[in-house]
């Protein structure tokens, strides 16, 4: 056998696995990481499966991979994980260096709450005008389970979304650009009595929605229901309804943050309609 090529998202080498048996195609997978997948097909079929190859990294996530795993039946992963079923730790291993930082930094803090004074390191944290390192560290401060786990799943989920679909630097342009004026919003209307991921969350948010929207030929990152959702929750945040208080001002600038970072990318990239 002779192998076409390697690609790092597994579910999207399972659609083009199955485009290609459609056309009569049939390949081997192999991964040694649960994350890098290399196909193989047989040496006659080489010329007849390397333009498909090709098209596939020229948009990986085109309809017609998913279509093609329906038409004929495709629903499990030909990935054999390692070990446990869900391998929470060695995907983590996996992600990229800057939503484990993050994540990490965020564990870190939280747990020392509970082990130094709360205060003290709140207010050695927390944004003040004079110390623009403050600037961003509110987006790393929670201040409950519920609020550090929240945050922490749609971090890893959204940031590797912008990862594998529009590469780290994107990431690192949501991620600093929202912490910076999520946190400016929020001392502004309101004081530095804040903190959260949220506001970096709902930059991803607006990212991946806007992002889906500027390339429709790619199967969208989020749910319409779900993008409904967190929009509801935070106009219910700013009609203090909830049982919380909530860093409104941060959520929606954050949002606005990631909408206008989704439409810069589509610009430089020249790939946006």
């Amino acid at each position: 056998m002779k192998i076409l090529g390697s690609f790092s998202d597994p579910r999207a080498v399972q659609g083009v696995v199955d485009y290609l048996k459609t056309h009569g195609i049939h390949s081997k997978v192999h991964s040694q990481d649960g994350r890098i997948v290399t196909v193989w097909v047989e040496e006659q079929d080489y010329l007849q499966a390397s333009p498909h190859w090709q098209e596939f990294l020229a948009d990986p996530y085109n309809d017609k991979y998913s279509q093609a795993s329906w038409r004929i039946g495709s629903s499990h992963s030909f990935i054999k994980y390692e070990s446990a079923d869900l391998n929470l730790v060695s995907r983590f291993i996996r992600l990229n260096w800057l939503l484990q930082l993050v994540t990490a930094i965020s564990i870190f803090l939280f747990a020392s709450f509970f082990i130094f004074d709360a205060n003290s390191i709140f207010n050695a944290l927390k944004f003040d005008v004079s110390k623009p390192i403050t600037w961003f560290t509110p987006a790393v401060i929670h201040f409950g389970v519920i609020h550090l786990l929240f945050n922490l799943i749609w971090w890893l989920y959204l940031g590797n979304q912008i990862v594998t679909r529009a590469g780290f630097y994107t990431l690192l342009a949501v991620f600093l650009s929202s912490a910076l004026i999520s946190n400016w919003a929020q001392f502004l209307m309101v004081d530095a009595e804040f903190g959260g991921l949220s506001g970096v969350v709902y930059a991803q948010l607006g990212f991946c929605w806007v992002y889906s929207v500027l390339y429709p030929h790619q199967t969208p990152i989020l749910s319409k229901p779900i993008i409904g959702f967190m929009l509801i929750w935070m106009v219910l945040g700013f009609a203090d309804v909830l049982f919380i208080s909530m860093a409104n001002w941060a959520h929606l600038f954050g949002l606005l943050s990631g909408i206008s970072v989704a439409f810069i990318y589509a610009q430089i990239s020249g790939k946006g309609t």
